[in-house]
């Protein structure tokens, strides 16, 4: 399995020529957790999903700290970056505003925000299964706060689309579904916990395709499904 893992890259199937770390480090703090997901990427994907990686965890960051303030961040990685690259900063500044009431709203630019959300599901489905390359049928991204209730307890729960179905035998998708425990990272009902409030995500196969959910700080929610 994990052979199969170095010899394709993750995200387009080409040869690859680096690893990729899936959830990405910029997503992460340091210490990085022991034993993070890897896969096999060329240096063209590596690439292109790197700045908007990086667009993304600033702009979260921003958002659950409420302020572009570097002083006022909490992730010393964020500090950095934002201090290096005033114009991703000064874009990030401009997606806020503030109603009559004084309260900050934020406008994503949603399609970094997907791209990287279709990225990480490739990057978990790979892992845990087998790489594939197809669109998903659907992307959802929202804060977790702004769910419903019933929606919430949905996407917690990890209610599928379709019914449940058994991995191939052998990969790590599998060995989680016969109650295997794999690697460090702990496991909260079906989510496995890369770094506790940083980054969490849950890949199962259904019948038909796959469902791949993830959270991003404890704000972002992700989901990105396969149904044929």
């Amino acid at each position: 399995m994990d052979d199969r893992l170095t010899v394709i890259c993750a995200y387009c199937g080409e040869a690859p020529d680096t690893r990729d770390h899936v959830p990405s480090k910029v997503l992460l703090d340091e210490p990085f957790p022991p034993g993070l997901p890897v896969v096999g990427a060329c240096s063209k994907c590596n690439h292109d999903f790197s700045l908007d990686e990086q667009y993304l965890a600033c702009f979260v960051e921003c958002v659950t700290c409420g302020t572009c303030e570097i002083e006022d961040l909490r992730r010393p990685k964020i500090k950095r970056i934002l201090s290096k690259n005033p114009s991703l900063r000064a874009r990030i500044v401009a997606s806020q505003s503030r109603d009559e009431e004084g309260y900050s709203t934020w406008k994503p630019e949603m399609d970094r925000v997907l791209n990287v959300l279709i990225k990480l599901a490739h990057g978990h489905i790979a892992y845990e299964f087998v790489p594939m390359f197809d669109e998903p049928d659907h992307v959802i991204a929202a804060p977790l706060t702004c769910m419903p209730d019933d929606e919430r307890k949905e996407f917690e729960n990890g209610v599928p689309r379709g019914r449940m179905v058994f991995s191939e035998i052998g990969t790590r998708g599998f060995l989680r579904e016969v109650g295997s425990k794999l690697g460090h990272f702990e496991q909260e009902g079906d989510w496995i916990v890369v770094q506790s409030d940083r980054y969490r995500y849950t890949a199962k196969q259904c019948e038909g395709g796959f469902l791949v959910r993830m959270v991003l700080s404890e704000y972002l929610a992700g989901i990105v499904a396969w149904e044929s």
